[in-house]
């Protein structure tokens, strides 16, 4: 029940409680006034036609005060009904009218409140944690509110706008060692005098440094793809999808997996270097998370108001309680936390602040037959129509 219907209820039942408390008083009151009395019905003679008197205990006069008797019950009976009908047909319109007072009353009072909501709602859904409510009515709860609100938005802003420095500066900060060790180990490999035992040792540790430098290069994704897109541009996912299905056939026929592509029209707007890399991520996770003679599954469509990509693949069987943990940072299936060919642990995670980012959504549902199945929702943009 929200605020207002409950103002408006409360107002009801206050006047109905009112209202039945005064009908209870009128009530006894009219009760009271018609009720016998003995110097009115019962005199000590009765005067008719100022001519004729009969005194008390004459026969005429126990016919007169009879008569009497029988007018004064019926007077009251009807008397008495007609104040509980009427009565309570008065209180239950005076019911009706508090319970309309009450929730117009609770409208204009919640309008603020129906204002500050809304901004909150533009401001969640955007996730743009520079704009303010700004609320400019009087000193009340509700201005105390909102600025609690946007003092509390502002450290919110700069926290995130902190911690995205902060993994930039680190990432950029190690991306340069990391480059030297690659030239230098790389260096020493290809030396005419290196020997095997050299050789080896340079191939692992140029495995370990593209493990750290796709760490980094994840880091840096998922730092970009949290910030909302503003600058939205029409595109066709098909393209995107195409593109990088071009660049992983190599990576698929080497790990002997099969690619299927049934690629519809999917118009839809954003930033395309970024959708790309949340296409990619999904292809080289399910590639990489498959076995040899594998299937992959590509598909792009329009559905209503969304367009669609879903990426199957076959492979290991994955429990349904661990779809939702492989899209936090450096989480892995099955514990595999030690093979650099299988990525970061990073890749899910970029998919779903990238797709978040656009304002869509991303669902991961395991297959019967092992592996799984990812959709990603985006907003339809029919303007990418007219550039296909």
């Amino acid at each position: 029940m929200s605020i207002r219907l409950r103002f408006a209820v409360a107002c009801a039942g206050v006047v109905l409680v009112l209202g039945g408390l005064a009908l209870t008083g009128v009530y006894l009151v009219v009760q009271q006034s018609l009720a016998y009395r003995t110097g009115l019905i019962t005199p000590n003679y009765i005067v008719v036609d100022n001519q004729r008197s009969f005194n008390r205990y004459d026969d005429l006069y126990e016919v007169a005060r009879d008569r009497v008797m029988q007018v004064q019950a019926v007077y009251k009976r009807d008397t008495l009904a007609n104040v509980r009908t009427v009565g309570a047909l008065l209180v239950l319109a005076a019911t009706g009218g508090g319970f309309g007072l009450g929730w117009r009353a609770a409208g204009w009072v919640l309008r603020p409140v129906a204002t500050v909501t809304e901004t909150a709602r533009r401001v969640a859904q955007s996730h743009d944690l520079t704009e303010r409510i700004g609320y400019e009515g009087p000193k009340d709860e509700v201005r105390e509110l909102t600025g609690i609100f946007d003092t509390m938005l502002g450290r919110l802003a700069r926290s995130f706008d902190g911690q995205r420095r902060f993994v930039a500066n680190a990432s950029h900060e190690l991306r340069t060692p990391l480059t030297i060790n690659r030239t230098l180990v790389d260096v020493a490999v290809r030396r005419p005098d290196a020997t095997d035992d050299v050789k080896r040792l340079g191939e692992s540790l140029l495995l370990v440094n593209a493990r750290h430098e796709r760490l980094i290069d994840g880091l840096l994704a998922l730092t970009e793809g949290e910030q909302t897109v503003l600058d939205r541009r029409p595109f066709d996912l098909t393209d995107v999808a195409e593109h990088v299905l071009d660049q992983a056939a190599g990576e698929a026929a080497e790990h002997e997996v099969v690619i299927h592509r049934l690629l519809d029209a999917a118009p839809t707007a954003g930033e395309a270097v970024l959708v790309e890399r949340l296409v990619q991520n999904l292809v080289e996770n399910a590639i990489r998370h498959n076995h040899p003679k594998g299937e992959l599954w590509v598909t792009t469509r329009q559905r209503s108001e969304q367009v669609e990509l879903v990426v199957a693949n076959t492979g290991l069987q994955v429990p349904s309680y661990e779809i939702e943990t492989i899209f936090e940072p450096f989480r892995r299936l099955h514990g595999d936390r030690l093979r650099s060919d299988r990525g970061s642990g990073l890749g899910l995670s970029i998919v779903r602040v990238i797709a978040e980012a656009h304002g869509g959504t991303v669902i991961a549902r395991p297959r019967e037959e092992g592996g799984l199945t990812i959709t990603v929702e985006l907003p339809v943009s029919l303007g990418a129509v007219d550039l296909a």
